[in-house]
């Protein structure tokens, strides 16, 4: 007899991520907000079935886009996935738009692997939705973010965001983060 998957850690960080995003639009989607982490999780599916991994990667923005904190993460999901999530959010305070980016880069640079693969599912769903929407409507994209120079910005921080994250080349994700890169701002 096989024994089942244990998905329990990964079942309950689901469930806040839900609660926690409930009512909330992805930017510019028209589509509830937790599509998003959910696609993050699933990203991160095709490189491990680590369930900490996985639960730390639905919870990926949770401490930074909605009230539940640092602390409750700890306390429901323990150490680990606390760490896992705290590489992936950006910092607080009063920085600008390049700042908080630059100190967002050099955190997935000086993670460790584990915390590199959680990024990636981020970035990697973050990019398949700029070079989607790229197509579809074209430089008015731009716009959407709060980036000063606009594609310029944008093209910096993913392509920032690749190097940081290059010791995963050797993954397909990692390899699809690139080709959208180099699709929607050319090599």
């Amino acid at each position: 007899m096989n024994n089942p998957l244990e998905t329990g850690i990964f079942d309950r960080a689901v469930k806040l991520a839900v609660d926690a995003h409930s009512g909330t639009e992805r930017r510019g989607k028209g589509f509830p907000y937790v599509i998003h982490p959910l696609e993050a999780a699933s990203i991160v599916a095709t490189v491990t079935n680590d369930p900490e991994m996985l639960a730390a990667a639905v919870l990926h923005d949770v401490v930074e886009d909605t009230d539940v904190s640092m602390g409750r993460i700890r306390e429901e999901f323990g150490d680990r996935v606390a760490m896992l999530v705290q590489h992936e959010t950006a910092p607080a305070g009063q920085l600008g738009w390049r700042q908080k980016r630059q100190i967002q880069m050099e955190q997935i640079a000086g993670a460790d692997r584990d915390s590199k693969i959680v990024a990636l599912g981020d970035k990697l769903s973050n990019m398949r939705a700029i070079a989607n929407d790229y197509c579809l409507i074209g430089d008015s994209l731009w716009s959407r973010f709060h980036a000063p120079e606009g594609k310029k910005d944008i093209e910096w921080y993913y392509r920032g965001l690749a190097e940081a994250m290059s010791e995963l080349s050797d993954t397909l994700p990692f390899q699809e983060f690139v080709s959208l890169i180099d699709q929607t701002f050319g090599k």
